[in-house]
């Protein structure tokens, strides 16, 4: 029987667990949006995931939602994820980037020129985002124009193209959480009449080019996606037919041979019966390994890769407070305990101190 902790290829990734590092934001890059020295500690310390999938990190200036994220854009951020994937690397460990692309999560002040935020529509959205203030109303966003969006897709490539420089094994693109991607994805956000907007189809091909223009970059076999069908993340509200948008939406990348698909279950961070949905019809779709993600403890992760439900599960918070998340799990260890108030922005604490299981029982 499959466990958890076997061996997996992924890809042209082969992993030594099924365990996954889940993308987290820290907000803790240097200036420049430039991954910190902190940041190579941090990674390194949970290098024994079978895969990490490091925290989002913008392919454009415009791209960025909330202050203090690294991005992958320019030279010194290649340089400085360079640094961490050699650290990753070093430790025996797998590390793919996720490419993000806010949207209209995001702050004229956190924005090139102070401009507004770009999506697929002009609504607003009632959500917050993090800037030099502290948490404050993200800003209305303006409508990308038709022609805009080439651009857009080529900043997706640039970045894929980066992330092989910058030394990593492959990109996550995030097209979940309510992220530009899924905001053109759903109805309850686009309202374009273009090509795209109105149908499934339309709405689906910004997903459909970015996929393609970064597998012609790196190659499918190191290239994976996020998505989340119900979350409702950052004001996404429900799209009129999730079953068929998404299923529609993985099938139409089947001839991209991907290595992964990595599926949120229910509401980001919370409910995982949040709203209705057929992941195990969702997963029919892909050929290729099938990451779950929200709210996965020890057990259900065990019975998720032993019943063939899932190939990888992917853990978010618990790798936080836990660099060792692998070994705990390994041997049904106690996890230390997270603290929330220093998830965002900050110093050491809370980032690089949460002791590992024998410093822990030594201490204890």
């Amino acid at each position: 029987m499959t466990t958890l902790f076997d061996p997996v290829r992924v890809g042209e990734l082969r992993l030594a667990n099924r365990i996954v590092m889940a993308p987290l934001t820290r907000a803790r890059a240097a200036p420049g949006q430039v991954p910190s020295a902190m940041a190579v500690d941090y990674y390194r310390q949970r290098a024994s995931a079978g895969l990490i999938i490091s925290e989002a990190s913008q392919v454009c200036p415009e791209g960025q939602g909330y202050l203090d994220t690294p991005g992958i854009y320019d030279d010194a951020q290649v340089a400085g994820w360079r640094r961490i994937t050699d650290a990753v690397h070093a430790e025996g460990g797998r590390i793919v980037v996720q490419l993000w692309h806010v949207g209209r999560i995001s702050h004229v002040a956190l924005q090139p020129g102070g401009g507004p935020p770009v999506s697929s529509s002009a609504r607003p959205a009632a959500a917050k985002t993090f800037t030099h203030e502290g948490f404050v109303p993200t800003s209305p966003p303006r409508a990308l124009h038709t022609d805009e969006i080439p651009g857009v897709v080529a900043s997706y490539r640039a970045a894929a193209r980066r992330a092989m420089a910058a030394g990593f094994d492959g990109v996550e693109v995030h097209g979940a959480n309510g992220y530009l991607i899924e905001q053109f994805l759903r109805d309850s956000i686009n309202d374009r009449s273009d090509r795209y907007g109105g149908s499934i189809e339309n709405r689906a091909r910004l997903l459909r080019e970015v996929m393609e223009a970064v597998v012609a970059e790196i190659g499918g076999a190191r290239t994976g996606l996020r998505l989340s069908p119900v979350t409702p993340a950052n004001d996404a509200g429900q799209d009129s037919d999730p079953q068929a948008l998404y299923e529609f939406a993985v099938r139409q990348l089947a001839p991209l041979s991907l290595a992964f698909v990595e599926v949120v279950e229910g509401a980001t961070g919370g409910a995982r019966d949040f709203a209705p949905f057929d992941y195990a019809a969702l997963r029919r779709c892909f050929d290729g390994a099938w990451i779950v993600n929200n709210g996965y403890g020890r057990a259900t992760a065990l019975a998720a890769v032993a019943s063939g439900s899932a190939n990888l599960v992917s853990f978010g918070r618990p790798f936080i407070a836990n660099p060792d998340l692998v070994r705990r799990l390994r041997e049904d260890a106690p996890l230390n305990a997270l603290d929330p108030k220093t998830l965002f922005g900050g110093g050491a604490r809370g980032y690089i101190d949460y002791p590992v299981l024998d410093a822990a029982s030594a201490a204890a």
